[in-house]
């Protein structure tokens, strides 16, 4: 049999099936993903001499490299061991894969410190997996010091060390690729792998949450940001990913002596091919002084983040305007000024300026952003009015505006933007009454307000990551997986998509499926008066309300009832009368609710379902509120009656005048003075005279005063 390529991955094969392989003379072996538990019989790959690539990931193996036959695979290129159970040092014998230039043995618990020589004698090794392992990083890097052909490694989650000061070495190698992330423990100002130092060709690189300490330096380009020698890499080698994010650099952004722009030259397909920078993170560092004008030349540049840094300044008006932005993350800054005018910026969707010190008026800051689904300007000094033009943002899913100086009324505008499923306009000045439009909102699910996947994935498929068309068909298979990494690298971990949001009496940070599914209003601590309108009992898919602090008045709209996914209610501290609605009892979904601070009557509903859970604190300081979990009990004297679940609004259930009893109390006794005055009229001729004379006296004094004063 001719057979060249086997694929049994992903079965439930265990290693007596295994002896069926035994003396066929293919290339290619995968049975990845089986129950081959423990370690396999090295005897049933005897005949496999022509083996060129192996994969055995996931196969739950634990003892598999301590056959020295297992070492006899001279021809074999391509090695994936990863996610098994292999502990220990790498074997001596693997070094007699002198052909190897792809390995992977990431997921296991192998452990190293200082260089392997096993790994050492690998010379023509290009793509290395040693993520989730116990190796003793930055020091077990030594053991590529005299590979010339090493490009790929990746090396996270291992475990973090210091170089010795006195032991340097310089890497014959030109690494394209590295991943150092989330290696432990997290020492603060460890310093970056001095091999990096050499490097000049770096396309992707990322540190992120190691705390890393250290300036950036001025002549750096910012595709790696650290170490210096990244400032020196070659004029149109432009890499598209920078991850610097959770460390501890400081100092500031440089405004020059950075090389974004030049040509993308042709390179070598059996590596990545990139475009200009499009992807740059560097969150939750400690960079200060002013966003350098330049980054508004990065033209591919697809999402910025920065967020939690000290930057200051003001925010560069040609930011927005870059062609394919789709996330701008500004956020928890000092930046100062007015808001950027991005005024028709057509690409932007997700746009964070909160908690920075922004002042002004809104102007036409965002006006005819047609693309926008995420607005985030809370936290900020921004005063005026919300404009108009807000109804222009069709796409606009999020809404956060909070903790403003903001005036005037609720825009009528924003029930036009169908699409919008969060609102937050709480602690501002706002007045006037709640829209009774809100009702037309869907507040729907949506994956678009909540990841920034799909933007990401549109680039790394138009990158052509990489080209198989001139590769035989087993390096296919090795760039196909290198393939996955990337996808896995850029398409898995994006720059999250998030939003604070306050529900439930505490402030969540809402990403991904949860921020999908979530919806909710807040207006609370403003100055809004009048009823809170019915129609929003239309709010179906809404799970959290909170109109608390404000000077509403009338009842509480026994057609809550209907919000059947309601998770929180708050209507707090402000002036609503009249029973709690038994209906309530409805609101199955309910975790939080909240009356306390107005001016309720009547009794507390009866303590089933969701009631049972909330407790004193939902109802205090409603003086004429009686009922468990309240201390005043409705049978004592005094105590306002207790409702049943017919019980109308009536003074003496209400103990304070209920605006529609007085309401409707007015309209029947004005109609019987009416009947009283035409009875009498029509039974007493002389009053009837009297009247009509009366009534001739007023017409005449009338039309005389307006012909003397107003003619």
């Amino acid at each position: 049999m001719n057979l060249e390529e086997l694929d049994l991955s992903g079965n439930r094969l265990k290693n007596s099936d295994l002896t069926y392989i035994k003396g066929l003379s293919v290339k290619s072996l995968n049975i990845g993903g089986n129950l081959v538990q423990g370690s396999i019989d090295i005897g049933e790959l005897d005949g496999l001499i022509n083996l060129e690539e192996l994969v055995l990931d996931g196969s739950h193996l634990s003892n598999i490299l301590h056959s020295i036959r297992w070492c006899d695979l001279r021809k074999l290129e391509v090695l994936d061991l990863s996610e098994n159970a292999l502990e220990g040092e790498l074997p001596s014998c693997l070094a007699n894969l002198s052909s190897l230039y792809h390995l992977d043995i990431s997921g296991n618990q192998f452990i190293g410190n200082g260089a392997s020589t096993t790994l050492a004698n690998l010379t023509l090794l290009k793509f290395v997996f040693l993520s989730r392992n116990l190796f003793k990083v930055p020091s077990f890097f030594m053991s590529f010091a005299n590979h010339s052909h090493l490009e790929v490694l990746f090396s996270d989650q291992n475990e973090l060390v210091k170089e010795p000061a006195i032991r340097t070495w310089i890497p014959k190698f030109q690494i394209k690729v590295f991943r150092l992330s989330n290696c432990t423990p997290k020492e603060v100002h460890n310093e970056v792998p001095k091999f990096l130092y050499y490097q000049y060709d770096l396309r992707v690189i990322d540190l992120s949450y190691n705390n890393f300490g250290g300036n950036v330096p001025l002549y750096n380009i910012l595709e790696g940001n650290i170490p210096p020698c990244l400032g020196s890499l070659k004029s149109g080698y432009i890499g598209f990913y920078l991850d610097l994010s959770h460390n501890q650099l400081h100092g500031g952004i440089p405004e020059n002596g950075n090389n974004f722009d030049g040509r993308l030259p042709s390179i070598d397909i059996t590596i990545v091919r990139l475009s200009p920078l499009m992807v740059m993170d560097l969150s939750n560092n400690n960079l200060s002084g002013k966003l350098p004008r330049w980054i508004s030349n990065l033209s591919e540049l697809t999402a910025l983040d920065l967020f939690n840094n000290q930057l200051e300044g003001s925010i560069p008006r040609d930011l927005c305007h870059i062609d394919g932005l789709k996330v701008l993350e500004l956020s928890q800054n000092k930046f100062s000024g007015p808001i950027p005018s991005c005024s028709g910026a057509q690409s932007i969707k997700h746009l964070h300026l909160n908690r920075n010190r922004l002042s002004g008026t809104l102007g036409n800051a965002f006006f005819n952003c047609s693309s926008l689904v995420t607005l985030d300007v809370s936290e900020n000094q921004l005063t005026g009015e919300i404009p108009n033009w807000v109804g222009t943002l069709s796409a606009l899913r999020v809404l956060l505006l909070k903790a403003n100086f903001f005036t005037g009324e609720i825009p009528i505008e924003l029930c036009k933007l169908l699409s919008l499923s969060i609102i937050v306009l709480s602690q501002n000045n706002l007045s006037g009454p709640i829209p009774f439009c809100l009702s037309n909102l869907t507040l729907e699910p949506n994956d678009e307000k909540s990841s920034t996947k799909a933007y990401l994935k549109g680039f790394i498929g138009s990158l052509g990551i990489v080209d198989y068309s001139e590769q035989t068909k087993f390096e296919w298979s090795t760039f196909k997986r290198l393939d996955e990494v990337y996808v896995t690298l850029f398409i898995e971990n994006p720059i999250d998509e998030k939003v604070d949001y306050t529900t439930k009496r505490s402030s969540y940070i809402y990403k991904e499926n949860i921020l999908k599914d979530m919806s909710g209003i807040d207006l609370s601590c403003n100055r809004l008066t009048g009823e809170i309108p019915f129609e929003i009992r239309k709010l179906r898919e809404i799970r959290s309300l909170n109109l608390s602090h404000n000077n509403l008045t009338g009842h509480i709209p026994s057609t809550f009832s209907r919000l059947n996914k309601i998770e929180s209610l708050d209507l707090s501290h402000n002036n609503l009368s009249g029973i709690i609605p038994i209906e309530l009892m409805e609101l199955y979904t309910l975790e939080v609710f909240n009356v306390s601070y107005n001016n309720l009557s009547g009794s507390i509903p009866y303590q089933k379902a969701q009631f049972v859970t909330f407790d004193e604190s939902s109802y205090m300081a409603n003086p004429f509120l009686c009922g468990h979990p309240l201390p005043k009990d409705c049978n004592e004297p005094n105590s306002p009656s207790t409702t049943t679940p017919n019980a109308s609004y009536n003074e003496e259930e209400s103990g304070l005048m209920d605006t529609y009893v007085f309401q409707v109390t007015f309209f029947v006794s004005y109609v019987i003075v009416l009947l009283v005055i035409a009875t009498i009229l029509y039974i007493n001729p002389y009053w009837q005279r009297a009247w009509f004379y009366f009534i001739e006296h007023c017409t005449n004094t009338c039309r005389y005063f307006i012909e003397d004063n107003l003619l």
